[in-house]
């Protein structure tokens, strides 16, 4: 009897965690932490602020240049959310980090009540967006950002990789409000330097052009698609990625621009459920613009996530690159 033996490696437990860098990829260390860093020099009223999650939200880099600056407010996130009112109130700009599913879901009134309703400068930065880790639904933010664009006054984004975040920093503090961003944190992928991008706030960027599939994407899933149109290009597959950081105010200009172009499939690429998010934003926009087209979305599904180690998880969930490209392959067939 014969048995056909798997030569894949065994997933360890730190695959649960591990760092969205594939193999090889260029990475920069901490590019929030240390973009903070640079922003503080110039800007006094910058503070820290973090729910004992420093050193996992990359603010130790802030809590070591700025020590008078930092504050650690311990397992409270809505005390924090509540303290960060009060320093904006009193002049301060605080960066607010704690993981996107203690912000959204655990402090979500606070947030509404004493920061979005009084329009304060308060930037809340949030790392383990979407399905960046393995560790269930408990930490798994899959619906951070519906939570956050029914929010009046706040901006949301949802950047790329380590220039995105870099560039996203100087952008925020320069515009006077509430935001919600996702973070990167640790190594993150540098992969929008090769294509002369700049980061604007409520601004899409065409990375590249392609005439039968338009990808619109956000966060990660920017990556991924320009790791499928490089895919799809040995099966003569032309594929244009449309990267939208800002979710709200979404750049529905430049998405019904490129959408109305004939012939070709819009596809949106998200690491959120399927519910509220980009995807939503994008089919109102077009609908409410009269466009026409074969749409799909790439997307979490409306449930709770399972656990287990990342590749795993994106396979199952059709947002690794092998998933998107072989459903975009399907679609067009």
């Amino acid at each position: 009897m014969s048995s056909v033996v798997d030569t894949k490696p065994r997933l360890k437990t730190s695959a649960m965690i591990a760092s969205i860098a594939g193999e090889g990829q260029v990475t920069r260390s901490a590019p929030f932490g240390h973009a903070l860093v640079e922003l503080a020099r110039e800007k006094t009223n910058v503070i820290g602020m973090t729910a004992d999650l420093g050193k996992y939200t990359d603010l130790h880099i802030f809590a070591k240049a700025f020590p008078e600056r930092y504050y650690q407010m311990g397992m409270a996130e809505q005390l924090l959310m509540g303290a960060a009112a009060g320093f904006a109130h009193e002049g301060a700009q605080p960066f607010v980090t704690t993981y996107a599913v203690f912000a959204t879901r655990r402090a979500y009134d606070f947030i509404h009540q004493t920061i979005a309703e009084d329009n304060l400068d308060v930037k809340i930065v949030c790392a383990l967006p979407g399905l960046t880790t393995g560790y269930g639904p408990s930490h798994q933010a899959a619906e951070d950002l519906a939570l956050m664009r029914a929010m009046p006054n706040m901006t949301v984004i949802d950047p790329c990789d380590a220039l995105d975040i870099e560039q996203m920093v100087p952008a925020i503090a320069a515009h006077k409000g509430p935001v919600y961003a996702r973070l990167l944190r640790g190594n993150v992928p540098a992969v929008l330097d090769e294509y002369d991008y700049q980061f604007e706030l409520g601004k899409a960027k065409l990375l590249r052009d392609g005439a039968d599939v338009l990808i619109i994407s956000s966060g990660i899933m920017t990556m991924r698609a320009l790791e499928t149109a490089k895919a799809l290009e040995a099966d003569k597959v032309d594929v244009a990625v449309l990267h939208a950081p800002t979710i709200k105010p979404l750049d529905t200009e430049t998405i019904v621009r490129e959408a109305k172009r004939t012939g070709r499939m819009v596809v949106v690429a998200e690491n959120h459920t399927v519910i509220g998010g980009l995807g939503e934003a994008v089919a109102t926009a077009l609908l409410s613009a009269g466009v026409a087209c074969c749409f799909k979305q790439i997307a979490l599904p409306d449930a709770f996530l399972d656990a287990g180690a990342l590749p795993t998880l994106h396979d199952r969930y059709g947002i690794s690159t092998k998933l998107m490209a072989s459903n975009i392959k399907k679609w067009l067939a």
